[in-house]
């Protein structure tokens, strides 16, 4: 049984959601070691007694369990499969996790060649933003195998609440690109609406309390659209990442001929946003474009 005595957590990529994640591993007494290609990143882990490790083969080398949550899928690729990666200085026996949102297709490629060297691999993407990571109570999707998924289940409670096996290698991340394609539509309606409420000259706070309770209720209404009424558009969750997301799901729902015109969309809209220097932005700043086009049409 892996617990916090007999165990040692490796996490790679500790930045918005990564850090608050790898701090409920260290409130749960772990001994966690961290890399970061930018390691100032890691200091408030550091002051709180994670350990610096200088490269990713390091951390393989010594952790029991490596938890990765890094920004594009050329980063896990590199991170798991490169000359100098985790399955290649990882102890048969461990336990890999890619938290990352990524491609299914590179998820069953790192699930058969960890499973040739006698590693167990889940790839667990996630959902909740900072929020979440902050609260413990991240969405988290996994695939793998079901006795490994069973084994990990006490790691992985002290990051989510909402976590549920989806089914073999891959299943996770394709989870997780249903999850975006929901969110794309969703987070057009919800700019839209609190553009609407502006331009009526409404209180958009008002409009709030009234629609995100009702059949129009989502995460997105209740979380972001307070941060778009307010002028916050730091990013919970980058621009640029979704974008990355919404692109994996676009090329997998083509080579299942799948239409997803609402997808489609919202990615031109937020690769507009990139364009205007936006993509270090929270999705919420989708607002400001609507705004935009909304005041340039009167």
């Amino acid at each position: 049984m892996l617990t916090a005595q007999n165990s040692t957590i490796g996490f790679i990529g500790t930045g918005v959601m990564g850090k608050s994640m790898a701090t409920h591993l260290l409130h749960a007494g772990y001994t966690v070691l961290v890399y970061n290609r930018t390691r100032t990143r890691t200091k408030e882990l550091l002051e709180n007694g994670a350990i610096w490790k200088d490269t990713v083969a390091e951390i393989a080398s010594e952790a029991h369990i490596i938890i990765t949550m890094v920004g594009y899928p050329q980063d896990v690729e590199e991170i798991y499969l490169g000359e100098k990666g985790i399955l290649n200085h990882a102890k048969a026996g461990t336990y890999v996790i890619d938290m990352t949102t990524s491609s299914p297709i590179l998820a069953r490629q790192i699930f058969e060649v960890a499973c040739g060297k006698g590693i167990h691999a889940l790839d667990a993407p996630v959902s909740g933003g900072d929020i979440g990571a902050k609260k413990g109570t991240l969405a988290i999707m996994v695939g793998g195998e079901k006795q490994d998924f069973d084994t990990i289940m006490p790691v992985l409670e002290l990051m989510g609440t909402n976590i549920v096996y989806q089914g073999t290698a891959g299943a996770g991340q394709h989870t997780k690109m249903c999850n975006q394609i929901a969110i794309a539509s969703n987070m057009i309606g919800v700019c839209e609406a609190m553009v609407y409420a502006k331009q009526a000259g409404l209180d958009p706070k008002t409009v709030l309390k009234s629609i995100e309770t009702g059949a129009a209720g989502s995460w997105s209404l209740s979380n972001l659209a307070p941060r778009m009424i307010n002028g916050d558009f730091e990013p919970g969750f980058y621009i640029k990442h979704f974008i990355k997301d919404m692109r994996i799901a676009l090329e997998s729902a083509e080579k299942m001929g799948l239409a997803t015109p609402g997808l489609q969309l919202a990615k031109s809209l937020y690769d507009q946003l990139a364009e205007k220097g936006a993509e270090n932005n929270g999705t919420q700043a989708l607002y400001k474009l609507l705004d935009q086009q909304t005041l340039q049409t009167i």
